[in-house]
């Protein structure tokens, strides 16, 4: 089973440490050096680098079960390893001299944001970029830090052959990027998900990813759609977040009682309906996620790549289980009452976490809409399932 692979189980594994560090984590706003360093070392970030340049190239259904197991104990800590593992993706369409630059050492995290905010200049040997980008989850703790930009020649945009301007994910040195302190939010707070910027730093071609070498590796990562990657980390994290909500609520329910009355959560009628409800809900969503994924993951692997109905239950998979995780933890944090309003408990802090996870253009309500023209046979804009 998936659930037992060695890397998921150290993944459990790290997880109950930094579980015990989450108030530190949050107060930091970014990762401690030594937990980014923790998982960098078991190969969280190299999840998704071929093997044949030192990454583990491991099935996209073993990466979910490692970014839910870490998002169970905290989520701030999932969301950066799977920011790290899908950024590294870009890595695949980068000559091999640049990604031995790169991957210095195999903690290496490579944080970025794929949004095309910058723009590259040609020059000779490369690229010089100006840019800012928001929600760079990961960038205090990396060593690398992609942006995505529009190609321009002088002034005007380099363009494909449909005369649509290309864009293109850049890697840039963290010591060329400015990190701007602005992830002040409500949630996710460890992820250091601050805007950052490039003042006319020079970046070679063979770090523009997909420039040099326009063709994708033939094999499973790069067959299963990349987009898909990118939502089912956000998903994998908020059906952790909701198991570990549930965990909580009945940790706490046998102790809780109401104002005024001597019955305790746990012996409620209302409290146990409600309870039994969210595992079936979690459940649901969760058994629907990873049967698509495994599905797709199985054609990939037969060298064929997903129909446009794969992708569109894969994404409707996705987004369904954000949906249904973020019901799942809205129903455990109101049924603790007044208890779960305060610092000391998991619950408040899971209801701020999957509230942000919901707001990741990935798994909006924008996808459902594209899901739903497609199952009315309407047409649809396909481009980013």
């Amino acid at each position: 089973m998936n659930s037992a692979h060695p890397l998921v189980q150290q993944a459990r594994s790290l997880a109950s440490q930094f579980g015990r560090r989450s108030a530190e984590i949050e107060a930091n706003r970014k990762l401690p050096p030594d937990i980014a360093s923790l998982m960098g070392a078991a190969g969280f970030y190299r999840l998704f680098i071929l093997e044949r340049h030192g990454g583990l190239e491991v099935p996209a259904p073993i990466a979910a079960h490692i970014f839910e197991a870490l998002a169970e104990e905290d989520a701030a800590c999932a969301w950066v390893a799977f920011i790290g593992a899908t950024t590294a993706l870009a890595l695949g369409r980068m000559p091999d001299t640049a990604i031995k630059e790169v991957l210095g050492v195999p903690e290496t995290l490579i944080a970025g944001v794929f949004a095309a905010s910058g723009k590259a200049v040609k020059v000779e040997g490369g690229f010089r970029v100006n840019g800012r980008w928001k929600w760079g989850s990961g960038s205090p703790n990396a060593a690398w830090i992609g942006g995505g930009c529009t190609l321009f020649e002088g002034d005007a945009p380099l363009t494909n052959s449909a005369g649509v301007p290309r864009n293109h994910m850049l890697l840039f040195r963290a010591s060329d990027v400015q990190l701007l302190d602005t992830w002040h939010s409500s949630g996710l707070r460890g992820t250091g998900s601050t805007d950052f910027t490039v003042h006319d730093v020079f970046v070679p071609d063979g770090r523009a990813s997909g420039y040099l070498l326009k063709d994708v590796p033939d094999r499973p990562l790069f067959r299963f759609p990349q987009f898909g990657l990118l939502a089912h980390g956000v998903a994998a994290v908020t059906l952790g977040i909701a198991r570990a909500s549930i965990r909580e609520l009945v940790r706490v329910a046998g102790d809780t009682k109401r104002s005024g009355t001597t019955v305790t959560l746990a012996h409620r009628p209302h409290a146990q309906i409600e309870v039994a409800q969210a595992e079936a809900r979690l459940r649901s969503a969760r058994a629907f996620f990873f049967e698509t994924m495994e599905a797709a993951w199985s054609l990939a692997v037969e060298g064929v790549r997903p129909t446009l109905e794969m992708r569109r239950d894969l994404r409707l998979a996705v987004t369904h289980a954000v949906q249904a995780s973020t019901q799942v933890v809205d129903t455990m944090y109101t049924l603790a009452g007044g208890s779960a309003v305060y610092e000391s408990s998991p619950l408040q802090r899971q209801m701020r976490d999957v509230h942000v996870a919901t707001q990741h253009i990935m798994v909006s309500t924008n996808t459902l809409e594209t899901i739903g023209q497609l199952l009315l046979g309407v047409e649809a804009n396909v481009a980013t399932l």
